[in-house]
């Protein structure tokens, strides 16, 4: 379970459990379920002990980052609800999404599988914020009426996907897939779907 703290973290805390999420971050993406905790505690500039302080097992600290980048990817969706161009407002945060997995790529976490309840509930309100932007943009008619919500989560992984198989690519190269694929989601010039999406 992960340790939640009642309280507002004082300023020098947050800043330090901020630095230690990203350290975990960086070596789980680099070391996957083998990632020392040793080693996040050096890269963090904290000793082992203030992380087992902060989370008690290696799979909370895990469950913490996934639970931080969620949080941040639905905080930014549910900010562009509210925009006043619906179209732009999605094209924004896919790119923002495929930018974060660009900069730290976390894809090994699928393996981990959901490891609690708040990990669930943060994955719901990012995908009903991203449904949300969704269908403000077809209302707007940015995007074609034959797509859904599920749709763009899962085109949201292809830009960097693509890339992946580019040796020593431009480290931008996934942007120019991903306005290729946001092109695919306007209406001018669709042809209807094959198939019913998922």
């Amino acid at each position: 379970m992960i340790v939640t703290i009642d309280r507002p973290l004082r300023a020098d805390a947050a800043r330090n459990r901020s630095s230690l999420l990203a350290a975990a971050a960086e070596e789980f993406a680099a070391h996957g379920l083998d990632a020392s905790v040793a080693d996040i505690a050096r890269r963090a500039g904290i000793g082992k002990g203030t992380v087992f302080r902060h989370f008690p097992t290696k799979d909370d600290l895990l469950a913490a980052v996934v639970l931080d980048r969620i949080d941040n990817l639905a905080a930014l969706a549910q900010r562009l609800t509210t925009a006043t161009d619906p179209g732009a407002a999605l094209l924004e945060f896919m790119d923002a999404a495929a930018g974060r997995q660009q900069q730290l790529d976390l894809s090994f976490l699928r393996e981990s599988g959901e490891i609690n309840a708040r990990l669930r509930n943060a994955r719901e309100r990012l995908f009903t914020a991203i449904i949300t932007l969704v269908t403000r943009a077809q209302e707007a008619g940015a995007i074609r009426a034959d797509i859904n919500g599920m749709d763009v989560i899962l085109l949201m992984c292809a830009p960097n996907h693509v890339v992946s198989f580019v040796p020593d690519p431009p480290p931008d190269l996934w942007r120019r897939y991903l306005h290729i694929i946001f092109d695919g989601l306007r209406p001018d010039g669709a042809q209807p779907l094959p198939d019913p999406a998922p």
